[in-house]
């Protein structure tokens, strides 16, 4: 059998410890623990995991940091991402699934829970193909440059293929403005914000039809899958 990767980013020995020693007691996973912000982050760039469980309060560099970078990777930006931390603040835990994370495990936590969590995340992330996306109603080639709508091809620019490539992608999850606009754009981009608004709404209208890229109002979008449009736009106090 394959045994599965999974880094731990986490300072604490004791937690990192107790982690690997029931992860690696399943049998079906091998764990790497690092203690920094920066050893996490070169050892993960190296030998991208399966799974990433990921502490916030870091040394050198912290958590959502981390998680930024690994996102911005082309060879990092599919693995999954659990967050650890302390802080129970919802801002906080908005903040993190906004950067990509696909969970957030406030301490103290259970043994138990935090295994059903990994099992759920990889269950999830592995079961979904990564190469296209395919609803019968809309079709996306990511490798191909190709978007077909009610069967008809239409014609994008890069950054908003790279837009509806980055949301369908992450379909669920709302992605903040400031995680799309450094993806698209790239970290240093220093121009309107209304600009990521604008190539929303060309998408939109190239699209043709309602739903889709929903509207998270006052912290970004999100992709919905056909037929699971919500009824109105989300709110900040909405969680993801």
């Amino acid at each position: 059998m394959i045994k599965r990767s999974i880094v731990i980013i986490e300072d604490d020995a004791d937690i990192a410890q107790s982690i690997r020693y029931n992860l690696e007691q399943e049998g079906s996973f091998h764990v790497t623990i690092t203690t920094t912000g920066e050893a996490g982050l070169r050892t993960v760039l190296e030998h991208p995991p399966n799974l990433i469980l990921l502490d916030l309060n870091l040394p050198l560099m912290n958590g959502f940091e981390i998680c930024r970078r690994l996102r911005r990777e082309e060879a990092t930006a599919q693995v999954p991402i659990i967050m650890l931390t302390a802080r129970t603040d919802e801002t906080d835990k908005i903040h993190g699934l906004g950067l990509g994370a696909d969970d957030y495990v406030t301490k103290p936590f259970s043994v138990r829970e935090l295994m059903a969590r990994i099992n759920a995340v990889l269950r999830r992330t592995e079961g979904n193909p990564s190469s296209v996306y395919d609803d019968g109603t809309l079709f996306i080639d990511y490798n191909h440059f190709i978007v077909r709508c009610q069967g008809q091809e239409i014609s994008m620019t890069r950054k908003e293929f790279a837009l509806l490539k980055l949301l369908a992608q992450s379909k669920g999850r709302v992605l903040t403005r400031e995680y799309l606009l450094d993806r698209v754009w790239g970290i240093d981009y220093d121009g309107e914000t209304r600009t990521l608004d604008v190539h929303i709404r060309r998408v939109r209208q190239k699209l043709g039809i309602d739903g889709y890229i929903e509207t998270a109002v006052g912290i970004g979008y999100r992709f919905v899958e056909a037929g699971k449009q919500a009824a109105k736009p989300l709110k900040p106090s909405e969680k993801p």
